[in-house]
């Protein structure tokens, strides 16, 4: 999501940088990321339509809810984490480069957070249960001050919340005697709307408790801008690379066995430690997933020109926000009582996914070609700054 991309504003004003001046990392892996995100909000819509477990009879559905387990579910949100981290991080340093003192940034950033969770309570509203906007809000507000923290300080509290989402993770899977939190959505647009209501609170901890850590990394990634210059932390990258995807596709396995039958049954204490390692490794693949997208960004900046698919990745991670909204206006439209009211296999459901994604992908082209910014991201920056500021500026 667009949230708070890594080159915000021109350097002399509030104005949106121009495309010309964008780092093509950042956008190019919101872009890609957002398949990651629409293929598991699908996949879920997809169990939920149909009840778990009960439309994964066959090869195709085996495999799909086997590949979510392992490439998708867990795994594409801890990036976005890390990019609006990163991005914060950035506005952080373009506004102090311009002479502005703390207090201005520090109020700055939570008027960016309150908007955001003001996003998201009407996402949640309208929409979507699942919402991450009112998380990044909530981070944004709470964890500000981490800005001015040490390099050394800024990594003891980012590992200290791993270590807090890993109990917390642990803890709630044990405390239902193992059984996943699938929720059962009620019929009618009453229902629906009570329902993500209710679902808020409880969304909102699980998730936050679950976003600090790679939203810390993000902000010791952009001090080193690591996306704007990857071809200076080749090694690193590639390490992450190497080391971070594998190792997220050996932590989903056990979960992956799971979700298809394959291991009946596990005992509430091992499926509390299935669900801790799918949700630590997923930490590894979010960051392996960067990592290499990055470096696709290194052998892409090299050419005279990128490609027209990696133009039209970047355009779509530019207007990630306005395009993860309009996923969830999609799911809402196929999967909500209210709606179509589809049930199909997880198979059919991954495929949606896929569709939807792609479709964004050519609107998104379309809006570049016509030279226009996604409207949420524009509403989010004209609220954040406010007439004051944008004339002061």
């Amino acid at each position: 999501m667009a949230l708070a991309r890594p080159s915000e504003r021109a350097p002399g004003g509030t104005g949106a940088l121009p495309s010309s001046q964008r780092s093509l990392a950042p956008d190019l892996a919101r872009g890609v990321m957002l398949l990651v995100i629409a293929t598991a909000h699908a996949h879920l819509f997809a169990e939920i339509s149909t009840g778990v477990g009960t439309q994964i009879s066959g090869l195709w559905d085996r495999l799909a809810t086997g590949t979510m387990a392992v490439l998708a579910d867990l795994r594409g949100y801890p990036m976005f984490a890390a990019l609006f981290g990163y991005g914060l991080a950035q506005i952080h340093r373009r506004r102090t480069e311009q002479g502005r003192d703390w207090p201005w940034t520090r109020k700055l950033l939570r008027r960016r957070g309150l908007w955001l969770l003001a996003f998201g309570a009407v996402h949640v509203a309208l929409l979507f249960f699942g919402d991450i906007l009112s998380v990044y809000g909530l981070l944004a507000l709470v964890f500000v001050g981490t800005l001015r923290l040490s390099d050394r300080a800024l990594l003891r509290t980012a590992f200290a919340a791993l270590a807090v989402a890993a109990v917390f993770v642990f803890a709630t899977r044990l405390a239902s005697d193992g059984a996943a939190m699938t929720p059962e959505i009620p019929a009618g647009i009453a229902g629906e709307f009570l329902f993500r209501l209710t679902m808020w609170p409880f969304m909102v901890a699980f998730m936050g408790a679950a976003t600090v850590f790679p939203f810390l990394i993000g902000m010791w990634a952009a001090r080193r801008r690591l996306l704007e210059n990857p071809d200076r932390y080749l090694p690193l990258l590639r390490g992450t690379a190497a080391i971070g995807i594998p190792l997220a596709v050996l932590g989903g396995l056990p979960e992956a066995l799971v979700r298809n039958g394959m291991w009946a049954d596990p005992t509430p204490l091992a499926a509390s430690l299935v669900a801790l390692l799918h949700q630590v490794t997923g930490f590894a693949g979010g960051f392996g997933y960067a990592a290499l997208i990055a470096l696709v960004a290194v052998r892409i900046s090299r050419r005279p020109r990128p490609g027209p698919v990696a133009t039209a990745l970047a355009a779509l991670g530019q207007r990630s926000l306005t395009f993860y909204l309009l996923q969830s206006v999609a799911w809402a439209v196929l999967f909500a009582s209210y709606g179509l009211g589809l049930e199909v296999s997880t198979a059919v459901g991954v495929g949606i996914g896929i569709a939807v994604w792609a479709a964004t992908v050519v609107l998104a082209d379309l809006m570049r070609r016509a030279d226009m910014r996604g409207p949420a991201e524009v509403a989010l920056r004209r609220l954040t700054y406010g007439t004051r500021d944008r004339q002061a500026a």
